[in-house]
């Protein structure tokens, strides 16, 4: 079952090649999960929708990746890198130019599902081919750099669309992104090689749809707490969610005897994988959740223009972006442990702190730490990506990718609603008590960032269980239960 290379032994400059492309086409592609955060009010008062509606632009990405990437395991195996490198670049690019010339609000709806069905393929595509090219003693440093794609594109979406929307149209956030698309799609076909061979393979449709029913509906579920008025409509959803999921697990369990699931589950054995897979989500809850909470302080609490936010927010986002590489380079000398127990501890002290700013705080101090919360956080991912799959073997690259991704969009969705809900409720409870709506909100916002810190906390719990180096199986079986504790 394991792939088979063409190149048993790829030199630097091929994997150098193949993966810059894949970085800057994922880059692009997960920039726009979160480019339409700041363009709300905008896009609300053009098409004429309240609130509710306009989230959808995000919850409709959320979704997509959610129902897709459980796919992209079964697919990944089934086609060569350029092969589906040109279908998710084309994807993505057809939804990117469908944005931009949206009539009217529902067909932009249609486009993001499509430029996240894109997206969908490229995060599994770009971390399994890492995996399969890059040697294990320099898998650090080359994971520090695809952090940049993973993680600091959704942190600068709202920078970027804010500094777009200072003088343009909410359309240039689309126009702005389509040629950049297009010339890294075009790059890529003329220098990316084929990094693996075809396994074609049958493929289980009743998976597919246990696969679309029960993460579509439960990242639907998770999205809708605290957003929708009657809460009977997303308990319930959420309700068919996890029935669904449940039923996928147990399908894939029965397919496994036969060495055909959609979705391999055999990953889930391997206790580093399980424990960084589990923290990585917890952290990327945090951070989403975070990022809609500062909106939400420094537009309607501190009175910041979307462009102002979207700049207080980005020197976090590029401080990730620049630690990223460096925190490569030190797990290759370190290992892991000494990387990520520091990160959760930042994380979950910076969540301590904004859960005591108000509305006179000094700027300075919100974006102080923010820029500690992004370091922190830039101290788990490369960790966490690179110890999770490097303990797979080779022949479970992409399935543990795809169960990472799907994984973070729902840890995603649920972080969004935790932290509205919370902040919601609190907010509602000493609004009836006759407090008034802007202190009211203040508080709702501490004890969502509260909660946030217990996050962390959890974080650190996690990754304290991890080894310093992790033992990688290149070829054992996916069956076997791997100790890399001790």
């Amino acid at each position: 079952m394991s792939v088979r290379l063409e190149t048993a032994t790829p030199t630097d400059t091929q994997s150098t090649g193949v993966l810059r492309w894949l970085v800057a086409a994922t880059f692009v592609a997960i920039l726009n999960e979160t480019i339409t955060l700041t363009a709300m009010p905008r896009l609300m008062a053009h098409f004429g929708v309240d609130e509710s509606a306009a989230q959808w632009l995000a919850t409709v990405f959320l979704l997509t990746m959610a129902v897709v990437i459980p796919i992209t395991g079964w697919f990944l195996q089934q086609v060569t890198t350029r092969q589906a490198f040109l279908l998710a670049m084309s994807v993505f690019t057809a939804g990117t130019l469908l944005a931009a010339l949206a009539p009217v609000f529902w067909v932009l709806i249609v486009a993001r599902i499509v430029q996240a069905a894109g997206t969908a393929v490229m995060m599994p595509l770009l971390m399994t081919t890492l995996m399969k090219v890059v040697p294990e003693s320099d898998r650090g440093r080359v994971m520090g750099n695809v952090t940049m794609a993973i993680a600091v594109a959704p942190a600068l979406g709202p920078a970027v669309s804010g500094l777009v929307l200072q003088s343009l149209s909410w359309r240039w956030i689309f126009l702005i992104v389509l040629p950049v698309a297009v010339a890294v799609m075009v790059g890529g076909l003329r220098r990316l090689t084929n990094v693996g061979e075809p396994q074609p393979a049958h493929v289980d449709w009743l998976s597919v749809a246990l696969a679309a029913d029960g993460f579509g509906a439960l990242v639907y579920g998770l999205s809708e707490f605290g957003v929708v008025e009657n809460p009977l409509i997303p308990a319930v959803t959420l309700g068919v969610g996890i029935v669904g999921v449940t039923l996928f697990v147990l399908r894939q369990l029965r397919l496994q005897r036969d060495e055909r699931p959609l979705l391999d589950l055999r990953t889930l054995r391997i206790p580093v994988y399980r424990t960084a897979m589990s923290a990585m989500a917890l952290a990327f809850l945090g951070m989403l959740g975070s990022m809609v909470l500062l909106q939400l302080y420094l537009q309607n609490l501190r009175g910041m223009t979307p462009l102002e936010a979207g700049l207080l927010v980005m020197p976090g986002g590029l401080a990730m972006g620049l630690l990223g590489p460096r925190v490569g380079r030190w797990y290759d000398r370190v290992g892991g442990r000494v990387l990520v127990l520091p990160g959760a501890a930042v994380i979950s002290a910076s969540f301590g702190v904004l859960a005591l700013v108000d509305a006179t705080t000094p700027i300075w101090v919100v974006l102080a730490v923010h820029i500690a919360l992004m370091l922190g956080l830039s101290l788990l991912f490369t960790p966490l990506f690179t110890m999770g799959l490097g303990s797979l073997p080779a022949h479970l690259y992409s399935h543990g990718s795809s169960l990472l991704g799907t994984v973070q969009q729902v840890a995603g969705a649920f972080g969004t609603a935790l932290v509205v809900m919370v902040m919601s409720s609190r907010a509602a409870s000493l609004v009836e008590s006759g407090v008034e709506p802007a202190q009211a909100s203040l508080s709702g916002m501490h004890w969502a960032f509260a909660v946030s810190a217990v996050v962390g906390v959890l974080v650190l719990a996690l990754v304290s269980r991890l080894p310093r180096k992790v033992r990688t199986l290149e070829e054992e079986p996916a069956a076997q239960s791997v100790d890399a504790t001790g």
